[in-house]
């Protein structure tokens, strides 16, 4: 049976130095910066979901502990093997993925562990139930929780379900961080690719006031003139 130990031995084992110094500069890891402190092996995305492939027996216990290590690719690996888990497992273990996710949020520290893994976890999760962990999460005072919050409902507006993405979208107007102006804006247009009609009544009511990259996302899809329309207002 794979073992943990095994799965980090593999990984280490495909470390990249030059890599991971790509890694590092690009995922914002300097002192002050959203990823600061994260430590990269220089493992691509590609290849860890492939290892990933051969540890989905795994206990959530080791999962757990995966994700609470320093290294950037224990991280992201152990949530490859957490979606799998989560698509195949029955609705009670479902729940102790969705459950175990929650208590980890603050684990799920950048933005490609986060876009990566909750719209497939959290919004799949809460798909046909109540959405009020959402709003909580989009008022934390973690940059990740509120990221998860907004990328969940990608889950959402993949099935026509805009509300729950608006009602966020509207909490996270005034959020101060680039990534959440970029996470939420990028909402927006996935709302507008499916029903635009939706998204401008949105962006009537809030655009004077959403961050600039937030509308520069929002409306990337939209034809030029209407988009002048907006930046230019």
């Amino acid at each position: 049976m794979a073992t943990i130990i095994q799965l980090k031995k593999e990984l280490d084992k495909l470390s990249s130095p030059r890599q991971a110094k790509i890694s590092q500069r690009f995922f914002k890891t300097n002192k002050g910066e959203y990823g600061e402190g994260d430590i990269f092996l220089g493992v691509k995305v590609p290849v860890q979901r492939k290892i990933a492939k051969n540890y989905q027996s795994l206990s959530l216990q080791d999962i757990k502990t995966l994700l609470n290590s320093e290294i950037h690719e224990y991280r992201l690996t152990s949530l490859f093997i957490l979606i799998a888990q989560y698509k195949k497992e029955n609705a009670r273990k479902k729940e102790k993925i969705f459950n175990l996710y929650l208590k980890n949020a603050r684990q799920i520290n950048n933005w490609d562990l986060v876009d990566l893994s909750a719209p497939n976890i959290i919004g799949d999760y809460l798909l046909d139930k109540p959405k009020i962990i959402l709003l909580k999460l989009a008022k934390s005072k973690n940059l990740w929780e509120k990221r998860i919050a907004i990328l969940a409902t990608y889950a959402f507006i993949k099935n026509n379900k805009f509300n729950d993405a608006l009602k966020i979208s509207k909490i996270l107007l005034n959020d101060n961080h680039d990534l959440i102006h970029k996470a939420t804006g990028w909402m927006l247009r996935e709302i507008g690719k499916r029903n635009q009609k939706i998204e401008e009544r949105f962006l009537k009511k809030h655009y004077k006031k959403m961050p600039r990259t937030m509308l520069r996302y929002a409306i990337e899809k939209f034809d030029e003139s209407k988009r002048k329309f907006y930046l230019k207002k």
